[in-house]
């Protein structure tokens, strides 16, 4: 691993905090694949919040799949023979984590739908100053302030239209709350400044 100049594996997902850090520690370029619950883990969050580390291409069942033994069962709708016979399983859960940049990640997500007129779809944190978002596809192109959107965003997070904010928490340093009630990890966010003047500017 020491002479190499890029790792590419799929570690052992209970090692993956020591994995990482082992890389970082070296210096390495990676690419390696993960469960997506690793993007809580504070370790790697903290990669990805400081521009270190991101998601790669693919996410979920957008990664081909893994090779396994003819005596593993196949089942699902995700599973399949491939030309050279090899039995491949496909899972929901996986993600690639990298620090190796690609075009993708710097593609802006096209945001259409509209924060005023329909504030009642957008409720505001009990804890902090930000409104809730429940899919990628929902962000407003009109609200600049804080926003709090699934981790799943991160597949899609271009750091050009948005930075990081925090994660999870809010003021108070506890879960992020809705009228009492915790959604699952949110990540709060907010537009660049200038990718809202370049909207204010589309707009006018």
């Amino acid at each position: 691993m020491k002479q190499s100049d890029i790792v590419v594996t799929n570690p052992p997902f209970s090692l993956f905090r020591e994995y990482v850090h082992q890389l970082v520690t070296y210096n390495k370029h990676f690419l390696i694949i993960g469960n997506v619950n690793a993007i809580t883990y504070k370790n790697i969050f903290s990669l990805i919040h400081e521009n270190k580390a991101w998601l790669g291409v693919n996410l979920g069942r957008g990664i081909s799949g893994f090779i396994v033994p003819e005596n593993y069962p196949l089942y699902g709708t995700e599973v399949k023979i491939d030309e050279g016979n090899n039995r491949i399983v496909a899972t929901n859960g996986c993600l690639w984590l990298t620090n190796l940049d690609n075009q993708i990640r710097h593609e802006r997500i096209p945001l259409t739908c509209c924060y005023n007129g329909n504030e009642d779809l957008y409720p505001k944190y009990d804890n902090y100053d930000a409104i809730n978002i429940n899919r990628t596809n929902q962000i407003p192109l009109d609200y600049k302030g804080v926003m709090g959107v699934p981790i799943t965003f991160l597949h899609k997070f271009c750091p050009d239209q948005f930075e990081i904010v925090k994660f999870r928490k809010g003021d108070d340093e506890k879960d992020l709350r809705i009228n009492g009630k915790s959604p699952y990890f949110r990540i709060l966010i907010r537009k660049t400044s200038t990718e809202f003047e370049k909207q204010k500017t589309q707009m006018v």
